[in-house]
């Protein structure tokens, strides 16, 4: 009787001691789906910044080429600018050799007189 009691007794410490290991797995598996919840969320976060840093050298490489092209424009703007003020001198200089012969002219002409009634025969 003795022996049938204590072994009722060990059969409930260990009816309670599988419970309690039941409580604890499913416990355990809760935190392991919980955990696998959060890993995929982690990892659509991950996925969500290596998208925005690849737009990010995106712009970066578009924002590197404007400035490319902007500096290729005022170097060409400059090149430009330096031609006109080139042209500017070759043309003050070439109305300055025209006002010098012109006024070389108008000299050489004063020396001619010419009679109004030839003036008007010429222009009819």
């Amino acid at each position: 009787r003795s022996l049938a009691g204590r072994s009722a007794e060990a059969a409930k410490e260990i009816k309670n001691l599988i419970n309690a290991s039941v409580e604890r797995v499913e416990h355990g598996s809760t935190q392991v789906g919980q955990a696998g919840e959060t890993m995929t969320e982690l990892v659509a976060a991950i996925q969500k910044v290596a998208h925005i840093m690849g737009e990010i050298s995106s712009s970066s490489h578009e924002q590197a080429t404007g400035m490319q092209q902007v500096g290729s424009a005022i170097a060409d703007m400059d090149q430009t600018t330096l031609q006109n003020a080139a042209m500017v001198e070759e043309i003050s200089a070439a109305a300055n050799t025209l006002r010098t012969q012109a006024t070389e002219l108008v000299d050489a002409v004063s020396v001619f007189k010419i009679g109004q009634g030839s003036y008007l025969a010429l222009r009819a």
